[in-house]
């Protein structure tokens, strides 16, 4: 273990003295990716020095205890020793995860896209459920969630919602969000109290900056239209909704959120390139098998995730078979718990893979 942590630290050490060079900090690109890592790795060299002090700790206690010439130091280092043994098993797991190579996409901010399926009104009701769920547990976590576009639906909610979440690792805390969320429950509109199951589907892209996708403006045509639902003086009179055509792929992005038009297309053009860099980055996916295997994965969005049973006011994550009776708060954003569940598993399954590494 301390081999390996001292490879870090040459590394750490490296970082350190590259941030602040000018010509590194001259490299915007560069400079945020470096200055991540430094994060990071500095998270790791504070569990190193702990555990250094421990194994000196135990090794200075052994050498008292071995002395025994003076019995009350004796029974303070058999105090100490005691301690230190039982932290590092403990200290050892929590570098292992520390250790699992990071995605780069996790530190990106995001993109998610919210849609109604099966279920008709009351699926764009639980839409509208999970749009609200994810907004309070971003405003938890002091995100910001920018709406981008959104079509409501006929009895409330939504047929669809996209929106921006801004914020440190939010893509790598909710990528595996996606997929297929059911609800069970008895819809506003039943009359006769029998329990319904619909359906929503989340998409969550990391955000692309400029630098990640070349995107061609000659291949994406630009349609202005007046905007459409409440919104004040500027809806149906300026021309401020922004509609992307991408011609090579065939994909419309569009964003009506803001009054100025400018700021539409800002937003407009951040969803086609996230869109467009979710297709490279799904193509790497699929090349690695070990991904296609997992139980956890991101971005399928075909796959039954979870269901939320109101009459059992209970949420289940088929994936990791984690039940828990406490639906209310969970649909009140209070969501931490499954997330940290979710995490575990994945990094664990990391674990599996590459334990011979450690």
């Amino acid at each position: 273990m301390l081999e390996k942590l001292q490879i870090i630290k040459q590394r750490f050490d490296e970082i350190s003295d590259l941030i602040i060079q000018p010509d590194i900090i001259s490299d915007q690109k560069r400079y945020i990716q470096l200055n991540k890592e430094y994060k990071d790795l500095r998270i790791l060299m504070e569990k190193r020095d702990e555990y250094v002090s421990l194994t000196n700790s135990i090794k200075e206690a052994q050498e008292i205890i071995s002395d025994g010439s003076d019995a009350e130091m004796v029974e303070m280092a058999k105090m100490e020793l005691e301690s230190a043994q039982d932290r590092i098993p403990e200290l050892e797991e929590e570098i292992k995860f520390l250790l699992i190579p990071k995605d780069p996409e996790d530190v990106k901010n995001a993109v998610m896209e919210i849609r109604a399926g099966t279920g008709g009104d009351e699926a764009s009701i639980f839409a509208g459920d999970l749009y609200r769920m994810y907004t309070k547990y971003c405003e938890g976590r002091g995100w910001n969630v920018s709406v981008v576009d959104f079509n409501e639906g006929t009895s409330g909610g939504f047929k669809e919602i996209i929106f921006e979440i801004n914020g440190e690792d939010v893509y790598g805390t909710l990528k595996y969000e996606a997929g297929v969320h059911r609800v069970q429950r008895v819809p506003q509109t039943e009359t006769q109290g029998r329990v319904h199951t619909s359906a929503a589907t989340v998409i969550v892209l990391p955000e692309a900056e400029e630098f990640d996708v070349e995107l061609d403006m000659s291949e994406v045509r630009i349609e202005r239209t007046t905007s459409t639902g409440p919104g004040g003086q500027s809806v149906n009179t300026t021309y401020s909704a922004i509609k992307l055509h991408h011609e090579p792929t065939g994909m419309i992005v569009s964003c009506q959120d803001q009054k100025s038009s400018h700021k539409n297309l800002e937003k407009a053009l951040k969803v086609l390139r996230s869109r467009l860099y979710e297709l490279e980055l799904a193509k790497k996916m699929m090349a690695d098998s070990a991904k296609r295997k997992s139980m956890v994965s991101s971005g399928d969005r075909s796959a039954k995730i979870r269901t939320y049973n109101y009459p059992q006011g209970r949420v289940t994550d088929h994936r990791i078979n984690l039940t828990l009776y406490d639906l209310g708060n969970i649909m009140d954003g209070d969501i931490q718990k499954i997330i940290d569940e979710i995490h575990l598993v994945r990094n664990t399954e990391i674990l599996q893979e590459t334990g011979e590494a450690f």
